[in-house]
Order: C-alpha cells, then sequence, then structure tokens
C-alpha cells in the first residue's frame, strides 16, 4: 500500500483535537492544495472563511445543538435515540480552528463551461476543495471534521455572508486527540459499519423510457343587488333556455358580480405554484423520497411538468416559489426565491416552525400576490408541490374543521392500503401530542407548512386586490380553508377547479359550502385543475359578453 493510500485511509471525521494550534504555515499549505482542486470552467467559486473568535463559535456551537436536538426527535426508536445522543458529533467550540468553505453563486451570472448541465457543478467543486484539504491537513499530522447538522439560513446571518454565497458547512480543524482505532468513530462506536469495498456496477444498456411521477360551488357574491339582478337579466336573456348553460351561468354571475361589471375581462392569468419540503416526510407518511420536490421543483423551471403543459396550452403565465425546499437553488430568473427555511421541522415532536417563521409565510406569498397584481392580473391560480404535504394538510384539516384525521387523510402521492393506516396513525399521535395554545396562529406555526401558509397569504391578498382566486386541489383547497378561517369573505371570489381523488377534498368543499368546477379524479396538484378549469371560466365570460339575446338576435322566448 502506497504512502498516498495510507494517507486516504486514515482520513476521516475528527471529533476530539489536541489544544495545539493550528500554524500558519500548515493552514497555507491546506489552502493551497484545495485551490488546487478541480474548478469547473476554472471559475474559482470555492470561498474560504476563518473563524478563531470564540465569540462566533459559541453562536454557532448553540445553532449547531439546536439542530441536533430536532434531528434526535426523528427517530422513533428509544434506544437509538439514546445511542445518537451519546455521539459527539461536533468540535465548534473544542478545535482551535474553524474554517467555513463556500461556492459562490454569482459565478452563474455569466456563461460558464461545465455549468450547462448542472449548476450543482460549483457545488461539487467546492467538495473537491474541501476534501483536498482534509487530505493535506492529514498528511501533516493535522485533522478536520465537517459539521453540516445546522440550520443554513441562521448560519448565513451569523456570518453575515452575502446571499451569493453558500456554505458547505462548519469545519473544526486541529491535531486529533485519537485515532479511533483507526476506523470512522461512527464504525468504532458501532452505529453503521461501512462497507469494505465499493458499490460498482457496468451499465451496459441505453434506458429511454421516461418515468412519470405522480404525486397527489355554491358562491356568495357581492350585496350588490342591482348589479346582481342585471347580471342575472343578462344571462337569462341569452338566446338559450333558462339555466340550460349550467354551471356555465353560475360562474358568469359570479366573475361579474367580483368585477362589478356587466361585461367582465380577464387580465394576464397567472398561476403560482409554491414548493416546500415538509418534516413530517422522514416518517415514511409519502410513495416518493423528499428530494423529488428539488427534482419536481427543476422540472418545472426546465418546463417538463403537466402544469407547463396546460399554462402553455391555455396562455397562461406561470410563477414557481421556493418556499422553503431542502436544496439550495442556483440564481434563475424563473425561480422566485422566498425559502423560509430548508423544510419545516417533523411536527411529530414538536412544531414545524417558530411563530416567527409563520408571520414570516404570509408576509411573503403576499408580496409575492401584490406583484403579480401591480401587472395587471386579476386572475390567480394557485399550485403546490411538496413531498408530504398531504399530511400536513390533513392535520391542518382536522384541527381546523374538527373533523376526525382519519376522514382528512388520503393516499397522496398514492400510498398503499398498509401506509396509508400507517400515515393515519403517524398523524392522529402529533394531533394527540399537541399542547400548544388553543389559538389559530399557534396550531399554524406548530403543524403548518411553508407553502400551505404562503399560499393562504397570497389568498388573502389576492382578495384585497379583487382578483379572481383559481384553488386547485386538497392542499390548495386547506391553505383557502385558512384563509377562509380568516376571511370569510374571501369565499365570494373562489372557484375551485376540481374535486381531487383525496378523500378529505369533498368533506372540504363541503365545510365551506362550495362546489367544484370539475371531477376528474386528479390527484396531481402543481395547479393543474386551475390550468385545466381555465378554459371553461374563459367560456362563462365569453357567453356573458358575445352570445346574442333573444332581442339582438330576434328570437322568441318561450313567453
Amino acid at each position: 500500500m502506497s504512502y498516498l493510500d495510507d494517507i486516504m485511509k486514515s482520513r476521516r471525521d475528527t471529533r476530539h483535537f489536541l489544544n495545539d494550534a493550528v500554524s500558519d504555515s500548515v493552514l497555507e499549505k491546506a489552502l493551497q492544495a484545495g485551490h488546487w482542486a478541480p474548478s469547473v470552467g476554472l471559475t474559482n467559486a470555492t470561498k474560504y472563511y476563518i473563524i478563531k473568535s470564540g465569540e462566533i463559535k459559541k453562536a454557532i456551537k448553540k445553532l449547531f445543538s439546536e439542530y441536533d436536538e430536532k434531528a434526535a426527535n426523528q427517530t422513533e426508536n428509544a434506544s437509538q435515540k439514546e445511542q445518537y445522543q451519546s455521539l459527539k458529533l461536533e468540535a465548534i467550540e473544542e478545535a482551535p480552528l474553524g474554517m467555513v468553505i463556500c461556492y459562490d453563486r454569482s459565478v452563474l451570472n455569466n456563461f460558464t463551461i461545465g455549468t450547462v448541465g448542472s449548476n450543482e457543478a460549483i457545488k461539487f467543486s467546492a467538495v473537491c476543495a474541501a476534501q483536498n484539504i482534509w487530505l493535506s491537513l492529514t498528511e501533516q499530522g493535522y485533522s478536520m471534521g465537517w459539521v453540516s447538522i445546522l440550520n443554513y439560513y441562521q448560519f448565513k446571518k451569523i456570518l453575515n455572508l452575502p446571499e451569493h454565497i453558500e456554505p458547505l458547512g462548519y469545519f473544526c480543524i486541529g491535531k486529533p486527540a485519537t485515532n479511533y482505532d483507526n476506523q470512522p468513530m461512527l464504525q468504532q462506536l458501532h452505529w453503521k459499519q461501512k462497507e469494505e469495498h465499493p458499490f460498482v456496477q457496468e451499465i451496459t444498456e441505453i434506458h429511454l423510457d421516461i418515468v412519470e411521477i405522480h404525486h397527489e360551488s355554491s358562491v356568495k357574491v357581492l350585496d350588490n343587488k342591482t348589479l346582481q339582478s342585471e347580471l342575472q337579466f343578462k344571462i337569462d336573456n341569452k338566446t338559450k333556455p333558462t339555466g340550460a348553460l349550467g354551471v356555465l351561468e353560475t360562474l358568469a354571475l359570479q366573475i361579474g358580480t367580483v368585477f362589478q361589471t356587466l361585461t367582465p375581462k380577464i387580465n394576464q392569468p397567472n398561476i403560482v405554484v409554491f414548493a416546500a419540503d415538509h418534516g413530517i416526510a422522514v416518517h415514511g407518511v409519502s410513495a416518493y423520497p423528499q428530494d423529488v420536490t428539488r427534482q419536481m421543483v427543476t422540472n418545472f423551471l426546465e418546463e417538463g411538468a403537466a402544469i407547463n403543459v396546460f399554462c402553455k396550452q391555455n396562455n397562461i403565465d406561470l410563477s414557481i416559489v421556493n418556499a422553503g425546499v431542502n436544496y439550495d437553488f442556483p440564481p434563475n430568473a424563473k425561480l422566485i426565491d422566498a425559502s423560509i427555511d430548508k423544510g419545516t421541522q417533523s411536527f411529530l415532536h414538536g412544531p414545524a416552525m417558530t411563530r416567527s417563521q409563520m408571520e414570516l409565510c404570509f408576509e411573503k406569498g403576499s408580496e409575492i400576490v401584490a406583484e403579480i397584481a401591480s401587472k395587471g392580473s386579476n386572475c390567480i391560480g394557485f399550485g403546490e408541490m411538496g413531498i408530504g404535504n398531504t399530511s400536513t394538510a390533513s392535520v391542518l384539516m382536522s384541527i381546523i374543521t374538527g373533523i376526525p384525521i382519519e376522514e382528512c387523510v388520503g393516499k397522496g402521492t398514492g400510498v398503499n392500503a398498509e401506509k396509508l393506516k400507517f400515515k393515519s396513525d403517524i398523524l392522529r399521535k402529533a394531533i394527540e401530542t399537541y399542547s400548544g395554545e388553543d389559538n389559530l396562529e399557534d396550531k399554524l406555526a406548530y403543524f403548518g407548512g411553508f407553502e400551505i401558509l404562503q399560499m393562504a397569504g397570497g389568498m388573502l391578498e389576492a382578495f384585497e386586490n379583487n382578483m379572481l382566486i383559481l384553488v386547485d386541489g386538497f392542499i390548495c383547497s386547506v391553505a383557502f380553508l385558512i384563509a377562509y378561517t380568516k376571511n370569510p369573505s374571501i369565499i365570494r371570489n373562489a372557484i375551485f377547479s376540481h374535486q381531487s381523488a383525496e378523500q378529505a377534498h369533498g368533506l372540504l368543499l363541503n365545510y365551506m359550502n362550495a362546489k367544484a368546477v370539475l371531477q376528474l379524479d386528479l390527484r396531481l396538484g402543481e395547479g393543474t385543475g386551475c390550468a385545466i378549469a381555465f378554459p371553461i371560466i374563459q367560456s362563462a365570460v365569453a357567453f356573458l359578453n358575445e352570445m346574442a339575446s333573444f332581442d339582438s338576435a330576434g328570437v322568441s322566448n318561450k313567453e
């Protein structure tokens, strides 16, 4: 075995350090090794920040401790939880030197060779640099420990890093106090065994099949009796039997009343898809892994999803919002960054978010819709994407309406009967263990999802701007339920595009005395129901404005 092999084999995460200082020469040599690492397109996007301040280390340690406690609550196994809490996973204050290795997303503002296929390549370059630094330190008799159990949003704020600088984590540097019996610490403590050999498989066939990912009204009108009477007279006197256009007549009356005119017009229709991750997903309540949220947002941005197709088909503007996906998206003009955090926490053991984060959700949702309204749009649809969000929506529906959780739980992304029962049991346990205040705001913070609350805030803003509000399926209807609970008058402007295949959706619509335009057994989300229903809404406006009356056409009425 060569000397390099020995170095690589002995390189591991170090959590126990001696007090010996790290000399400038050792650090310079290690940083030079990092600089020699591959750099996609020679961007030099990797940046290094040195931490010596005890005060800063203390603040970062506090940030770690908060997230470490939440991480411990992710396991249901009591002995595993105890074992996890006994592990030493950082040496932030003990290590003589700290380093934050980052990558600079702003290099993507210009053409960069090697990033066309994946903007993530600049992050991969930074990881290569971290590895080189690790190897260099090991060769010099020092070591490094990578700490990633952090709230990265708060981490950046503590360090005052610019928005475009993204940290890989916090790295503890110093002389190791132990060799951990020449094996990874987690292996030494019997937490998990590292495979002796790497996984290697030759791929010999081309597979081109595309896998499709499937996720899963009676309307009160304004008290303008004269306008309503005139609208109803206009509708009834079209060249058709009274009521012959069914739901189209109901929609025409509603739309004319909302816009306060006998000749309504829909301007610059827009559908906004809010995406976020949910901590409850770690408990296996979804048929898909959490990373699908990120994958589907990328799919939206690359215009490959169902909502892209339907919006293009019907000339609807589409906006995509990162409300809190567990991922660092590179700069993209098509993506609205309203991220609150990298996903919520699991509400099985504690609040999904803080009260301030909950309030920020409503603010950001409101700001996004206000911006769309300021550009002349008077019709907005709401869609969502987030693995685990049917679980969140089910709990929110249950605690607001009082309907038992078992009746609010559905298949979501398509779980089987066994997993559906498991999902129901998990959510019932979460509700039963809630010990917070009995008010809406505290419950929203405890059980809410970033994208659901941002939609609710956006819907309330849309009502303030007298926009027509198109509501998609079950999850969007729960967001509307929150808005409706805060301001029942919002129902006047709402059109529920479809009743989804989720069993609870019909119960929820009944609770709000609402009726959906379509019933197509959809459960995709993304705002697809809004886009599919939009031509029907256009037809309601068209017949009201363009269809002849009995008088103008010279056609005899039945009288």
